[in-house]
């Protein structure tokens, strides 16, 4: 493979692009953000230091490759590092630099997690952690995951499918949205003392997306517990989607009828928009989307509409337009 500190400038998206993810952030924060994912490809085998060591997850099941590839279930892509899935991480609450969120994160500690499943639901209920992760057992998941700023990586998660966890509390017909919460706990999550986003993180998909199998409520990685960094201990995976739909560290879940705010389209409402569909027909406004960096390797690959997961997932979108809707 060819020594990824000596890529070719033009071989990377330009840093430039990457500034100021969000118009009105604050100066320096982002700043300092923008340079780390714009020139990251400089030196992918020079990142971060913490030990990354959580427990092995028992009783992970695994698809027969064809079945699962079919469904999405298993992308055939080769699996992005451990060291490079742990150690490139966008997740502010920690550090809007990609190269320190592990080590910012190392001490952070799960114990006592809840999580509130509420709203418009027959048995809204509170559940422990524990009891969340006995819902269904976990399932080994290999999906692509593309982040909006145009790199991309492959991840071995594990969980299961939300849509068991909302059956368990018996979703209203009224419900068309659910909404997503993370945790507000600043002395926990030192990049919340930053006005970088408005606190807490929050995200929403369409009732018809979130009981979507491939949409993954995860609990691990690589067959071990999510480490911090990658948002222990629970968290949404949606593979046709960018990066930022995927909340970490949740703890609320409410079903509601209308519409839920969103954290980026909050921000920034031209520029992400509340469906995030991954589309290389579809540019952001200050870069191109029509290719991606896949962290770990050389040169640039086209990017696939709805990041692969078309034959899957398309038919939940047929009719809409999709620059107008993204």
């Amino acid at each position: 493979m060819k020594d990824l500190n000596k890529i070719s400038p033009r071989e990377i998206t330009p840093a430039s692009v990457y500034f100021n993810r969000r118009t009105f952030m604050k100066a320096g924060i982002v700043a300092a953000s923008a340079v780390a994912t714009g020139l990251i490809y400089r030196k992918l085998n020079h990142v971060g230091t913490a030990t990354v060591d959580t427990p092995v997850l028992e009783g992970l099941q695994t698809s027969a490759t064809d079945t699962a590839a079919a469904s999405g279930f298993h992308a055939t892509d080769a699996l992005t590092s451990f060291n490079d899935i742990t150690h490139y991480n966008n997740f502010y609450e920690f550090s809007t630099d990609k190269e320190a969120v592990a080590d910012a994160a190392a001490k952070f500690e799960t114990t006592g997690w809840q999580v509130a499943v509420e709203g418009l639901v027959r048995k809204p209920q509170v559940f422990a952690l524990d009891d969340l992760l006995k819902i269904s057992p976990p399932e080994e998941r290999v999906y692509r995951m593309r982040c909006v700023e145009g790199w991309s990586m492959v991840v071995p998660w594990a969980g299961y499918s939300l849509s068991k966890l909302l059956e368990q509390v018996e979703p209203l017909s009224d419900a068309k949205y659910v909404a997503f919460e993370s945790l507000m706990d600043p002395k926990r999550m030192p990049g919340q003392k930053t006005t970088v986003l408005d606190w807490p993180y929050l995200e929403g998909l369409r009732m018809d997306e979130a009981m979507h199998p491939l949409t993954l409520l995860a609990s691990g990685l690589y067959g071990r517990a999510l480490p911090p960094q990658d948002g222990a201990p629970i968290r949404l995976v949606t593979p046709w989607k960018y990066g930022f739909k995927g909340i970490k560290s949740i703890v609320k879940i409410k079903l509601v009828a209308t519409q839920p705010t969103t954290t980026w389209s909050a921000a920034n409402p031209n520029e992400y928009g509340f469906y995030a569909n991954v589309n290389p027909q579809v540019d952001h406004p200050r870069w191109s989307q029509a290719t991606e960096q896949r962290v770990g390797e050389s040169g640039r690959r086209p990017t696939l509409k709805f990041n692969g997961y078309e034959e899957q997932v398309g038919s939940m979108y047929a009719g809409m337009d999709l620059r107008k809707n993204f």
